[in-house]
């Protein structure tokens, strides 16, 4: 059985997850920020990281990836669209921000385009392309575990932004209708913000999808 850390991180308080097997093994979910936090906390722990996968490349999703995956020698996962995010400040929206550092990441190691399904170890993951928040956005779904971390496609009660680089609220929909919705009632949904949900929750009070009952 997999367990699940949250932690909250950088300046807007982004959900980084670190999901660890039964070997102390584990993954680490949008690393926004402190990398030293989450570094601390993998050694107090005993756990050893596999890979680092990105919902998607935002700045406040991506802080720490450069700093972890180097201290521990790790490959960073990230859908091939938004692959030149990483590096440039007006495509990851750090560079919207004055009172933000410029964000300039390494590439990522692993790009992801058509996979179905990805293996980690003992990690398996369905993967979802769930553009609209952004052209890259991805699910992970451990379905067999009952949960899948979402990013910033679904929140609680709400939906991603839409009005950053090819953003598209069409699309965005689509996603969570033909993705996210599609999913058993009781899937628990981690999103990039805020707290968890599912779908029976989403369909029954989001305003943003009361079109699709």
């Amino acid at each position: 059985m997999l367990k699940i850390n949250q932690m909250e991180l950088g300046p807007v308080q982004t959900n980084c997850y670190i999901i660890s097997n039964d070997l102390e093994e584990c993954l680490i979910f949008d690393p926004g920020e402190e990398s030293k936090r989450v570094a601390d906390f993998l050694k107090k722990k005993k756990l050893k990281p596999l890979a680092i996968l990105l919902t998607h490349a935002h700045f406040d999703h991506i802080g720490a990836i450069d700093d972890l995956r180097d201290q521990f020698g790790i490959p960073v996962y990230l859908h091939r669209l938004e692959r030149d995010w990483l590096g440039c400040p007006n495509l990851n929206g750090s560079g919207k921000y004055p009172a933000l550092p410029d964000y300039r990441m390494r590439e990522a190691d692993i790009l992801l385009d058509q996979e179905k399904s990805l293996q980690i170890s003992s990690f398996e993951m369905e993967l979802f392309h769930t553009p609209g928040h952004s052209p890259g956005s991805m699910t992970f779904s451990f379905g067999a575990e009952g949960f899948a971390i979402v990013g910033d496609t679904l929140f609680r009660g709400s939906i991603g932004r839409t009005d950053l680089i090819d953003g598209s609220e069409a699309k965005l929909l689509r996603s969570i209708k033909e993705s996210l919705l599609t999913m058993p009632d009781h899937m628990i949904l981690y999103p990039g913000h805020g707290p968890e949900t599912t779908p029976s929750q989403e369909k029954k009070f989001n305003p943003f999808l009361q079109s699709f009952n």
